[in-house]
């Protein structure tokens, strides 16, 4: 029995006993529609009531006064949310759909799934309270309720629109709102919206989903929430709704939920007198597992860096080292709905600590060959730099065979995406003005002259394109990724001799595929490739239908620059607002990047002084200089520290590692 197939046959039995063994089963109903006669089920509000086959939940005959009511609805069983004296807390899913007929112009207020001990209807709760709270109890402890609220009025200032899904916590002010115009949901359209609430009681973690009638389900709200911190031991779920001097008909069509019901006191006992034998069957199960584990790991080949934290604790860095349950409980464990991207070495999460901070966790891939590489030299070389144009290492973790990152999270994610688009953003902010490329290019120019000039060792890092440049808040670049750098240890050496040619195809400096170094130069080839396809809006392969080797971004510019028509280039979503002169001269800087003989490529101190307009151009001619090894030197050096020597011709390599 192989290795995968004998843990799954394990995990399943465990789970069974474990099962039986603790008598757990699930709370649950499923109300496709609402006949009269379920009324026996369900505990209504004065003002509530069964009509059309769904729940009213506030008035819904059109001609009878609807302003200014609230209502309530809720299954007649409360459950059990979690136990004090187990130490957990039940899991829970509900999926509903609802529908709201605005009456006036304008409608409002709104309706909300809600979960409390008191069934009762506040007094005073029509209106903005939307039937939760009213003005003494909104803020309170004491309310021990939380809500989830599909909001048609703009109720208040910190209100996103009349459009939107909030998580309410004892207060009608959301901790947390989403408008749910981009997702094509439109709450006041008299039409059919499914809503899905789903909370994991051992993550402590809460998704909100929503969709129209046709669509898919997309999670709008995703944040961890522990919900013992608010409400009593037993709940009740249910709905509330409001009108105001704005009405609407607030209507419930179906509704489906399942708790997982972590017992009382007798089955407690009871578990007692069951547990006993199965306890036993866990015995002989581990004691065969332990066996079995111990005979492969006698037959797994040495690991290769069998000292991960040995190296990275003595390189004396500054980054935090975590824990894997705190960095499993801040992803939710590690939630596919949290993913934020995956790249050549890993998968990266969105992240929340406990003290509230948003990161990205980055889980380096177990089946990556060179996963626990790239992540010691994350760690080594990163952790010990400090600039504001490179992406924060916050910390780390190695426990059980994970390897995770934990880098400041970065709200607008990578660059790439903006370049070349993503089906999530819409046009406008795909379109990135001319102002904010070139601060991105001049953001990345500082990080890279810091890395080559700035450090105590130079460091190289080896792998610079679009998707390892991500963008705060600002739109500020920040360069990551440093899983390929390397430190350059000895002073004044200027190239890092590797045994196979790193970094990603259309990036790489022609030399790289020569020579085992990587240098400088190979950087500043990689920055004048970003570049062009910053402001071209390409990416660096092929530009036309030939497939051949030279009619790649760098080749193309070379092309369009012996014609004098460099500008045709330029990206057409910009519609022509840029300043020509400027966007000239940072194509021309590009190219003077890619030159094809190393000794001519500007340092990154000259690159910083041309985009700021300090220092003229480099010179550049018409057209490409044909790529020649070993590579002549110039007559004159512009600064001796700037200019790294090449050096002799290596064997060449046949290794390649893409990124």
């Amino acid at each position: 029995m192989g290795r995968k197939k004998f843990s799954q046959v394990v995990e399943s039995l465990f789970l069974a006993i474990l099962l039986c063994g603790a008598l757990t089963q699930v709370g649950c109903f499923n109300f496709s529609s609402f006949p009269v006669e379920t009324d026996k089920e369900l505990i209504l509000s004065k003002h509530s009531r069964l009509f059309l086959d769904s729940i009213q939940v506030t008035p819904d005959v059109i001609g009878e006064n609807l302003a200014n009511f609230s209502g309530r609805v809720f299954y007649k069983k409360p459950f059990r949310l979690w136990s004090k004296s187990k130490g957990v807390t039940a899991s829970f899913n509900t999926t509903f759909v609802l529908r709201i007929n605005p009456v006036t112009s304008p409608g409002g207020e709104g309706l909300a799934f809600i979960l409390t001990a008191d069934t009762t209807l506040p007094e005073a709760s029509q209106g903005q309270w939307l039937g939760i709270v009213n003005a003494t109890t909104n803020g309170s402890s004491q309310a021990e309720v939380v809500a989830v609220e599909f909001d048609t009025r703009k109720s208040y200032p910190e209100d996103l629109d009349e459009n939107h899904v909030g998580l309410d916590v004892n207060s009608i002010y959301s901790i947390e709102q989403v408008s749910l115009t981009g997702y094509g949901v439109d709450l006041s359209s008299n039409s059919n919206v499914r809503a899905r609430v789903e909370y994991d009681g051992k993550t402590k973690y809460i998704v909100v989903s929503i969709s129209n009638a046709t669509g898919e389900l997309k999670p709008v709200i995703s944040l961890p929430l522990n919900l013992s911190d608010h409400l009593p031991e037993r709940v009740s779920v249910g709905f509330s709704a409001s009108t105001g001097i704005y009405t609407e008909l607030n209507c419930i069509r179906s509704w489906e939920f399942s708790m997982e019901d972590i017992g009382d006191e007798n089955q407690e006992r009871l578990w007692v007198w069951i547990t006993v034998p199965a306890v036993v069957v866990l015995l002989l199960i581990g004691i065969l597992v332990y066996l079995y584990l111990q005979r492969k790991r006698r037959e797994r080949p040495e690991d290769a860096y069998p000292r991960i934290e040995d190296q990275i604790e003595g390189s004396s860095v500054g980054p935090r080292k975590f824990k894997l349950k705190d960095l499993r409980k801040a992803t939710g464990n590690f939630n596919p709905r949290n993913k934020l991207g995956k790249g050549g070495f890993g998968t990266v999460y969105k992240g929340f600590l406990a003290n509230k901070l948003e990161v990205a966790v980055k889980r380096v891939s177990k089946d990556s060959s060179q996963g626990k590489q790239e992540f010691i030299a994350e760690v080594t070389t990163i952790g010990s730099l400090h600039h504001k144009n490179l992406v924060k290492l916050i910390g780390w973790c190695y426990e059980r065979r994970e390897l995770l990152l934990v880098y400041e999270f970065m709200p607008n994610g990578s660059l790439d995406k903006f370049i070349y688009g993503d089906e999530n953003l819409g046009m406008g902010e795909q379109n990135l003005s001319w102002e904010k490329r070139h601060i991105i290019i001049y953001g990345v120019a500082q990080a890279l002259d810091y890395l080559h000039n700035g450090c105590a060792k130079r460091v190289l890092h080896r792998d610079i394109k679009p998707s390892n440049i991500m963008l705060d808040s600002d739109f500020n670049a920040r360069l990551g990724d440093f899983g390929l750098a390397r430190t350059v240890q000895q002073s004044g050496k200027t190239h890092h001799t590797t045994k196979e040619i790193a970094g990603t195809p259309g990036y790489m400096a022609p030399e790289t595929f020569l020579v085992g170094r990587a240098t400088v130069e190979t950087d500043i080839y990689a920055f004048g490739v970003l570049v062009l396809e910053v402001v071209c809006g390409r990416k660096p392969g092929k530009q036309n239908e030939d497939n051949d080797y030279n009619n790649g971004i760098v080749y193309w510019l070379w092309e369009l620059h012996k014609r004098e028509g460099i500008l045709d280039a330029v990206d057409p979503r910009l519609d022509g607002k840029f300043d020509e002169e400027g966007m000239k001269r940072m194509l021309v800087l590009g190219l003077a990047c890619c030159h094809p003989n190393p000794h001519h490529r500007p340092s990154m101190k000259i690159v910083l002084q041309v985009i700021i307009g300090e220092a003229p151009l480099p010179p550049v001619p018409n057209e490409r200089p044909a790529f020649v090894w070993p590579a002549m030197p110039p007559s004159f050096k512009q600064d001796a520290d700037d200019v790294s020597l090449i050096g002799s011709q290596l064997s060449p390599f046949t290794q390649l590692a893409g990124r």
